[in-house]
């Protein structure tokens, strides 16, 4: 009896250590290459219902930096700033369960990206176990770069369609290193439920919040990822000033100008989800 429990604890303990070192030799393979499929994609693929799959991955760099902007300012705003969990944005969704208010996620970007690509839809212990430990691993080894670049290529944007250079040509007929600020606002308005929400169609519910993410792109804080710069997207080059030609006229007198107040980031500035969110976290 105790020979036969030492050979099934060997076993456990066996069987614990290979999963440990095929999860850590994934991440270290993913950090480098792209990810050709997720869990989602083959559970989207098995249903008759969904249209053909597209997906095509792009590099950060030919993603505009309004993309990665837009979903910060939408799904996670500290997320340059954690270590893959958003504290705050947790003890705000416990409080309001406590108080009989509606549930709201707090998953992070970070842990968005775990379960697309290493787990399965669900929402049991085990698997919110297993986010919170691919969570801290991607944290380590990839950084939030090569996080951000995973998602955006990952993440489902439509029926059948994943990752943003697929749903850019779909629902924009241009790349993804081409979309503007209130584009990259209307893709990151439907991420709560894609399969329902057609950016390139947009409802007046999308549109209200497409203007709530842009309000908020401009408040969440430097985000230095994707292709051009803040100043640039959506702006062509300033020209160099020419030197003013002199006057006769008399200088006015100077006056004092107050500057105006900009506006503050609040505590928490995410967009919260208005509708019902039917799909599975």
């Amino acid at each position: 009896m105790k020979l036969r429990f030492k050979r099934i604890l060997r076993w456990c303990r066996n069987a614990v250590l290979a999963l440990f070192v095929f999860s850590l030799f994934m991440v270290l393979v993913y950090k480098w290459l792209p990810v050709p499929f997720t869990p989602l994609m083959f559970i989207r693929a098995l249903d008759p219902e969904t249209p053909q799959m597209k997906h095509h991955w792009v590099s950060i760099d030919k993603i505009s930096h309004a993309m990665p902007l837009a979903v910060v300012a939408s799904e996670d705003n500290r997320f340059m700033t954690h270590h893959g969990f958003d504290h705050e944005q947790i003890r705000q969704a416990m409080e309001e369960a406590k108080r009989g208010g509606r549930k709201r996620g707090a998953s992070t970007i970070s842990q968005q990206t775990a379960k697309n690509v290493f787990l399965w839809p669900g929402r049991s212990w085990i698997r919110k176990g297993l986010e919170a430990y691919f969570t801290v691993l991607i944290e380590f080894v990839w950084g939030k770069e090569r996080i951000m670049e995973v998602y955006l290529n990952s993440i489902e944007m439509g029926r059948g369609i994943f990752g943003v250079e697929a749903a850019s040509r779909t629902y924009f007929s241009k790349s993804a290193a081409s979309l503007t600020r209130p584009e990259a606002a209307l893709i990151a308005a439907a991420l709560p439920n894609p399969r329902k929400r057609n950016p390139g169609a947009p409802s007046a519910y999308m549109r209200k919040r497409q203007g709530a993410i842009l309000s908020l792109m401009g408040k969440v804080g430097a985000v230095p990822i994707g292709s051009g710069s803040p100043a640039a997207v959506d702006a062509a080059p300033a020209e160099k000033p020419q030197p003013a030609a002199p006057s006769s006229r008399p200088k006015p007198t100077p006056q004092t100008v107050e500057p105006a107040p900009k506006d503050e980031l609040p505590e928490n500035v995410t967009v919260d989800d208005e509708e019902e969110d039917d799909d599975e976290e």
